[in-house]
């Protein structure tokens, strides 16, 4: 791998933490976020190809960067969480994992948007709607059981951002996780899995249903999968905080967050 420039920002954040380099396709850039998004081969010792969005450490690695360029780039992990301490595009448009994108807008779902409409199956074989939970703040994301990278850390996110709320705000909030796997993912899969990790389900719906609805939510709220030779999915790392009129008041991109801040999301629309 070419020779990266880190800021001291970026050296010092990952001071004691393992380092990867990698190489991709960028997809997206929200330098407003400090995340950017990338099509990437698989990361010996971390996670296998898929498209994933990463913090930055520094927002400056961000200047220059464009959908469509190949890149290089270093990863730091800490405590389970991913940040790019490093990154650099020697070539625009090159090929990369899959080839140089178009350079098409941020397909998330936006802040102030409605938030999609879903009607899916909990794992308890009950409905699951948005509708349903109008008048609750919705935590929203989009995890698959057979996961091996981001998901298990996006769930402990959701369950931290809860355990931390009073009983009388737990009340009227509702984490949602609906499946990217669904003819794996069963409504027994998804119970299964959260009782191994010993998530309490009041309150927590994990979704699933036939494909073609679950596509299509995915799709409706931008985030993309794709599954790989080996039955992982590649998919964009998203959590979308959802307000009581059922609109997109933040989303929640890549696994670098602060449960207690998104905490204080939660509680602010509360």
């Amino acid at each position: 791998m070419r020779a990266l420039a880190l800021a001291c920002a970026c050296a010092l954040l990952a001071c004691g933490a393992d380092t990867y380099d990698a190489r991709g396709v960028v997809r997206a850039v929200r330098a407003q976020e400090r995340q950017v998004t990338i099509e990437h081969g698989e990361i010996a010792g971390l996670m296998p190809a898929m498209t994933m969005s990463f913090d930055v450490a520094d927002p400056a690695l961000l200047a220059g960067i464009e959908p469509g360029q190949y890149v290089e780039f270093r990863i730091a992990k800490s405590s389970g969480r991913f940040e790019i301490v490093a990154l650099e595009a020697p070539g625009a448009g090159e090929a990369g994992v899959s080839g140089a994108s178009s350079g098409a807008a941020d397909p998330l779902a936006a802040s102030g948007d409605p938030a999609p409409a879903f009607a899916l199956v909990d794992q308890e074989g009950g409905r699951v709607s948005l509708a349903a939970l109008r008048g609750k703040v919705v935590l929203l994301d989009f995890v698959y059981t057979s996961c091996p990278g981001p998901c298990p850390i996006l769930t402990g996110i959701l369950r931290d951002v809860r355990e931390g709320l009073s009983p009388a705000d737990r009340a009227r909030m509702q984490l949602v996780s609906i499946t990217l796997d669904p003819a794996r993912d069963t409504p027994e899969v998804l119970r299964a899995y959260a009782s191994k990790r010993r998530l309490d389900p009041q309150g927590w719906s994990f979704a699933t249903g036939p494909a073609a609805d679950v596509d299509a939510v995915a799709r409706a709220y931008g985030v993309g999968s794709v599954r790989g030779p080996s039955g992982e999915i590649e998919h964009t790392v998203a959590m979308f905080l959802i307000d009581g009129e059922g609109r997109i008041a933040r989303r929640y991109l890549g696994t670098t967050h602060d449960p207690a801040a998104i905490r204080a999301d939660v509680e602010g629309l509360l």
